[in-house]
C-alpha cells in the first residue's frame, strides 16, 4: 500500500527536470571569458606543480651528498628559491618579456619590476584573452628558480654559502631572463634563427648546466675526489631512499613544467595538447632509467641506482624542448637516449677530473643540448642550424658571464671553505647545525 502512494509522487518528481527542461530554453551567450579562465587556472595549477620540483631538487642533493653537508643543501635549496622570487619580480620578468620596451632591439630587455592587475580587475580595460599578469608571472618564476636550483647541487659540498647566493642573485636576476628573452620573449634566436624549444632543454636546463659548469671549474673539485694516476675516489650519498624520493617528484613536477608549456587551455585541441604532453614527459622519464637500468648493468655487471636515477632525469631533460609532436614511441626513444649520455657522461667527466656531486651537468647540460637537437626529428619548423647555432650563442653567453661572476667573487670574498671545513662538513663549518645530530659520529 505504501508503494502505491508513493508512485504517482516519484513519476512526477521524475517529470520535473523533463518538465523544465522543455519549458526554459537558454539563451545566454558563450562566456567571453571562459578561454582566460582555464589558461589562467592552468598557470596556476601547473606553476605549483614546477614549484614542488624545488622539493624533489632538495631531496634529490641532500640523498647524494654525504651526512655532514645535508643541512647545507637544505639551506641552499630554500635560499635560492627564495632569492629567485624576488630577483624575478624586481628585475627578471620585464626583463624576459619586454613587449615593446627592448632597451636594445631583440637582445636586451626593459629594466623594471613586475606589476600585477588591479584586485578584482576592477576600473581596468584588461586584455581577457590570455591568462592574468599574475598566474604568468608565478608560472614563469618557478622556471627561473629551476635553473638556479642545478647549479647547487654540482657544487655541493665544497663551496661557501654567500658567494654562492649572490651569485644566484646575478643568475636569476639577469642571466636567466636575458638569453630567454632571446627566444620566450621574441628576441633574436626567436626572430632569426627560428629556435624552437618548447619547455626549456635550453633556455632552463642547459643554462643551468652551463653555470655549473663554470662554477665547477673555478671552484675546482673535493678533497680526496682524485688521486695519482687517474685514481677516481667515488664518495656515496648518505640517503639513497631521500634521492629516491627527490626523483619522483621532480617526475611529477615535470608533468606541470612541460604541460604548462602549452601556454593556452581554452580549446578542446589545446586540452587534448597538454594530455599528449603528459603523457610523452612520462615515457620520456621511464625511457631514460630503463636505458640507464640495462645499460649500468651491461657495463658493470650490476645496475646504479644513482645511474638510473639520474636516466629517468635526463630523459625528462630531453623531452623538455619538444614534448608535443613525438608519439610516444619516439618519445621513448629520446629519453632513452638522454639516459645513455648520462651513463657515458658521468665517467668523461671525472675523467677530466670535473667534479659534479648529483650528476647535474651529465642530466641538464648534455641531455638538455641532445633535446635541443632532437626536436629536428619531429618538428618540421625546426632547422639543424637554428637549433645548434642558438644552443652555441646561449652556451657561450652563460658559461662566460657566469664564470666572470665566479672569478669575482673568488677574487673579493673567496667562494671555498678551508680544508677543516670540508673534512669537518659543512653542516658544522657554515652553519653550525647538523641534519642528523644523533646519528653523528663520536
Amino acid at each position: 500500500m505504501q508503494i502505491k502512494k508513493l508512485l504517482p509522487l516519484a513519476v512526477a518528481l521524475a517529470a520535473l527536470p523533463a518538465l523544465g527542461f522543455a519549458q526554459e530554453v537558454d539563451t545566454t551567450p558563450p562566456n567571453e571569458d571562459i578561454g582566460y579562465i582555464f589558461t589562467t587556472f592552468m598557470f596556476l595549477v601547473t606553476g605549483f606543480l614546477v614549484m614542488w620540483m624545488a622539493a624533489g631538487f632538495t631531496m634529490l642533493e641532500a640523498g647524494l651528498v654525504r651526512q655532514k653537508n645535508t643541512t647545507m643543501q637544505l639551506m641552499k635549496n630554500i635560499s635560492l628559491f627564495s632569492i629567485a622570487a624576488v630577483m624575478y619580480y624586481l628585475i627578471g620578468y620585464n626583463l624576459m618579456y619586454p613587449g615593446d620596451g627592448w632597451t636594445i632591439t631583440n637582445v636586451l630587455g626593459a629594466f623594471g619590476s613586475a606589476s600585477m592587475e588591479p584586485v578584482g580587475l576592477a576600473d581596468t580595460e584588461t586584455d581577457l584573452t590570455y591568462a592574468s599578469v599574475g598566474s604568468d608571472f608565478y608560472f614563469q618564476l618557478m622556471f627561473c628558480a629551476t635553473t638556479a636550483s642545478i647549479v647547487s647541487g654540482t657544487l655541493a659540498e665544497r663551496i661557501k654559502l654567500w658567494p654562492f647566493l649572490i651569485f644566484v642573485v646575478v643568475l636569476t636576476g639577469l642571466i636567466y631572463p636575458i638569453q630567454a628573452s632571446w627566444k620566450w620573449g621574441g628576441g633574436f634566436l626567436d626572430a632569426n634563427y627560428g629556435f624552437l624549444d618548447f619547455a626549456g632543454s635550453t633556455v632552463v636546463h642547459s643554462v643551468g648546466g652551463w653555470a655549473a659548469l663554470a662554477g665547477a671549474l673555478i671552484l675546482g673539485p673535493r678533497l680526496g675526489k682524485y688521486g695519482k694516476a687517474g685514481a677516481i675516489h667515488p664518495m656515496p650519498g648518505a640517503n639513497l631512499p631521500l634521492a629516491t624520493l627527490g626523483t619522483f617528484i621532480l617526475w611529477m613536477g615535470w608533468f606541470g613544467f612541460n604541460g604548462g608549456s602549452q601556454l593556452y587551455m581554452d580549446t578542446a585541441g589545446n586540452v587534448a595538447d597538454i594530455s599528449r604532453i603528459f603523457a610523452n614527459t612520462n615515457t620520456a622519464a621511464a625511457g631514460g632509467a630503463l636505458a640507464a637500468l640495462i645499460l649500468t648493468k651491461a657495463l658493470y655487471g650490476k645496475p646504479d641506482l644513482t645511474m638510473v636515477l639520474n636516466g629517468a632525469l635526463a630523459g625528462l631533460v630531453s623531452i623538455t624542448a619538444e614534448p608535443l609532436t613525438p608519439g610516444l614511441g619516439m618519445a621513448t626513444i629520446i629519453g632513452a637516449i638522454g639516459g645513455v649520455i648520462v651513463v657515458f657522461a658521468v665517467p668523461f667527466l671525472d675523467k677530466l677530473k670535473i667534479d659534479d656531486v648529483v650528476g647535474a651537468i651529465p642530466v641538464h647540460l648534455f641531455a638538455g643540448i641532445w633535446g635541443t637537437i632532437a626536436v629536428v626529428l619531429t618538428n618540421g619548423d625546426a632547422s639543424l642550424f637554428g637549433q645548434l647555432i642558438s644552443i652555441v650563442i646561449v652556451g657561450v653567453f652563460v658559461f662566460v658571464a657566469s664564470a666572470v661572476v665566479w672569478f669575482i667573487l673568488k677574487a673579493v670574498m673567496g667562494i671555498r671553505v678551508s680544508e677543516e671545513e670540508e673534512v669537518q662538513g659543512l653542516d658544522i663549518g657554515e652553519l653550525g647545525m647538523e641534519a642528523y645530530p644523533e646519528f653523528a659520529k663520536g
